[in-house]
């Protein structure tokens, strides 16, 4: 799950624990993956917080 919180996007596990952050706005997420775009890039992070690919 991901939430935004004023500029930051908060990811919890499907248990609801903390896993991580980044700044930026939420574009969506799945169960593997969140997107996050900060200014005019998007961000498709993984799992753990690695980035997989920017559109």
């Amino acid at each position: 799950m991901a939430k935004q919180q004023g500029t930051n996007v908060m990811v919890y596990s499907e248990t609801g624990s903390f896993m991580f952050n980044k700044t930026g706005n939420l574009v969506g997420y799945t169960s593997s993956t969140v997107t996050v775009k900060q200014g005019g890039t998007t961000y498709v992070y993984g799992e753990h917080g690695e980035i997989k690919f920017t559109i």
